[in-house]
């Protein structure tokens, strides 16, 4: 996928996986807009993720709030979201090296999303983890790396951000031990 001027990203959390299908087609036919994720999660919901330049996501969410109606659970529309998080979502990430590792835990993909890009914005720190619904209960996490006072600012920022009823935690590793890392626990 070629690189956006000004990337945008939206998301929709739908109960009816039947609708969920119906909204991504909405949202492709509005607008060119990339589908990151479109696809049922647990427990029981569609997930629909979708990036590109700012006016077309907006265009496509638009489309699809309409189309989603009662069915959607939860929305986020993010214009000018940090580009790490779309290479995320594509599963590149980069390596976290040997400094200190931040996680952030919440119970919405949305959070999710918000709390990644907040982070980044926030401090000089490295998205190298990204994990959203798929295989726990429709709660996303993700890691990052970068100089302690970076890690700190941007876990910090996440906490001012995410309403406490959203954030499960967060965590730093001052040091993380090289065995978190030979066995695959920390990316």
């Amino acid at each position: 996928m070629k690189a956006f001027a000004a990337p945008a990203l939206a998301l929709l959390e739908l109960e009816s996986l039947a609708r969920g299908i119906v909204v991504a087609d909405a949202v492709v036919k509005r607008a060119a807009v990339k589908l990151s994720i479109a696809e049922a999660v647990s427990p029981g919901k569609y997930l629909l993720v979708f990036t590109g330049p700012v006016a077309e996501v907006e265009e496509s969410f638009g489309a699809a709030v309409e189309v989603g109606g009662s069915t959607i659970l939860d929305r986020l529309l993010l214009p000018h979201i940090a580009e790490a998080v779309i290479d995320a979502l594509q599963g590149r990430f980069a390596a976290s090296g040997d400094a200190a590792v931040g996680i952030v835990e919440t119970h919405t993909v949305a959070a999710t999303l918000l709390a990644a890009d907040t982070a980044l914005k926030q401090a000089t720190v490295t998205l190298t983890s990204l994990h959203l619904a798929r295989g726990i209960g429709g709660k996303g996490w993700f890691t990052l790396s970068g100089a302690q006072h970076d890690v700190e600012a941007a876990l910090e920022a996440v906490t001012r951000l995410v309403a406490p009823t959203l954030l499960v935690a967060t965590e730093l590793i001052q040091r993380p031990h090289a065995e978190l890392k030979s066995s695959a626990v920390l990316p």
